[in-house]
């Protein structure tokens, strides 16, 4: 099945139907909002096997995967759909006028941007997809969403886009609310971004496509916000005491971390760093057994596996740069081969491919001379998604200025455990300093991912029937607000 390209008049029409949308969805209620959401995951449950077959086809995922995946995209859409309801991201602020001080009566919250263009993503056909966390936040802000399909999956992607349409008019909603678009070439792309009536785009995937929307963005003669989720490398530093303790275990850990889901994950451990000693020669002894051990695995399309093959290759063929070990299964066509190489801190640091993301079943494990160039390795990096520490508690006292210099590094500090595996709960923050993302104080997983389609109004001594429900005296929504400086449920 062949998709079209989405054409600027037609980009031009479902723009102009997504504002008109707009105009009435943001003024919907929070259960309208919930209840649209619970049912695009019923719809997508009611797909069954179809959707799984289709995406197996199209992306080389396993079963097993794509069906948690599923479970995990239709618990982002109703958990989100409850946090909706539940109106704490509104973020309620009443302060009562003062008389006596001739100070006037203010309440804020939290109002939608408006119509939001979301990039589904490769590695994530469902989760970051077309009912991903990018769509489900920006409905439960009261945003419509127009999605353009990834072409690596465009018929899951389709398939997808029917039943939330369906969803959609069961729920009585205008149609703009959703909408989908197919595009493989970067116009459609930028079309959709610099269109006068897109407020903020949501985006997964490389760091060069993330930063050419960002920098569409804001040559718009009305910039918008972009959150893009890029390039992560997500630094683990092995410390000394841990590695004496359980060099072998950490390494086993550390080796099913990067070659998990042919290690095709943003969180994906690309970089492992420690003081060179006897004690990290047998852990990078242990893990290139590990390595040599994991078999390859089928990438997700061939361009993914050809952008692997290409950049591996250049990675290891850096001077003074070796390679630990390599699977001792050959790969088949598109298949990503399992991959550790190793170098110095001083070669790191003069080398900046090597601080570069390598998609794929690869890590660089680095040697520091001391804890001077282990420090300075930490400064010269650039922002990540996770940092990972595996240490004792006698590692953490010893470490403790490198644990605060690291902090600077990411969104999510790890400790004695793996960056893979992202957690959908309110206190995940998926997200980091630049290049992992375009603004670190957001997160594109959880509830408080819905912040990102929003935008503060406060309203100066209005009537109270004028007002939101949520800033009305009697707290018709029965949600959490601050008033006075004291965070309360009670009416006014």
């Amino acid at each position: 099945m062949i998709f079209q390209d989405a054409t600027i008049q037609e980009i031009d029409q479902m723009m102009q139907e997504a504002w008109q949308a707009f105009l009435l969805y943001r003024k919907t209620t929070l259960k309208q909002r919930a209840d649209l959401m619970r049912t695009i995951g019923a719809e997508i449950e009611a797909l069954g096997d179809e959707l799984i077959r289709t995406a197996m086809e199209e992306t080389n995922l396993p079963e097993a995967r794509l069906k948690g995946e599923r479970a995990r995209t239709i618990f982002q859409l109703t958990s989100y759909g409850a946090a909706c309801e539940a109106g704490n991201w509104l973020e309620a602020r009443i302060d009562t006028a003062v008389a006596e001080k001739s100070e006037p009566d203010l309440r804020k919250l939290q109002i939608p941007l408006g119509p939001v263009v979301v990039f589904g993503a490769s590695n994530f056909p469902f989760a970051y997809s077309t009912a991903g966390g990018d769509t489900a936040s920006a409905l439960a802000a009261g945003c419509p969403v127009i999605v353009k399909a990834h072409p690596a999956h465009a018929r899951t992607s389709e398939l997808v886009a029917q039943v939330i349409a369906k969803a959609v008019e069961k729920c009585g909603l205008p149609k703009g609310v959703f909408t989908h678009v197919h595009g493989a070439g970067f116009e459609t792309g930028k079309a959709l971004v610099t269109h006068e009536y897109t407020r903020a785009v949501g985006f997964t995937g490389s760091t060069g496509g993330g930063k050419a929307l960002f920098d569409w963005a804001n040559q718009r003669q009305s910039p918008i916000p972009v959150f893009a989720e890029m390039g992560s490398i997500n630094p683990v530093f092995v410390l000394p005491n841990k590695l004496k303790e359980s060099a072998k275990e950490v390494a086993v850990t550390i080796a099913g971390s990067i070659t998990l889901g042919t290690g095709q994950f943003c969180t994906n451990p690309g970089l492992i760093i420690g003081i060179d000693s006897a004690d990290l020669q047998v852990f990078i002894t242990e893990l290139g057994a590990a390595i040599e051990k994991a078999a390859p695995g089928t990438m997700l399309h061939p361009g993914i596996a050809k952008a692997y093959a290409a950049k591996r290759k250049a990675a290891l063929e850096q001077n003074e740069v070796t390679t630990v070990a390599i699977s001792a299964t050959g790969p088949a066509e598109n298949q990503g081969i399992p991959t550790v190489a190793s170098a110095t801190g001083k070669t790191f640091l003069k080398n900046p491919l090597l601080h570069q993301e390598v998609f794929g079943p690869y890590s660089l494990v680095i040697r520091c001379a001391d804890k001077k160039e282990l420090l300075e390795v930490v400064r010269r990096l650039e922002g990540q998604l996770t940092t990972s520490v595996m240490a004792t508690e006698k590692d953490t006292k010893e470490q403790a200025d490198l644990l605060e210099a690291i902090q600077d590094l990411c969104g999510r500090l790890i400790l004695n455990g793996v960056p893979t595996g992202v957690r959908v709960a309110l206190s995940m923050q998926h997200g980091g300093p630049y290049p992992a993302t375009t603004d670190s104080r957001y997160t594109s997983v959880g509830a408080d991912g819905i912040k990102r389609w929003v935008r503060p109004l406060s309203f100066q001594n209005w009537d109270d029937a004028l007002l939101p429900d949520a800033l009305k005296n009697s707290n018709p929504l029965n949600i959490w607000r601050t008033i006075n400086d004291q965070l309360t449920k009670d009416k006014l």
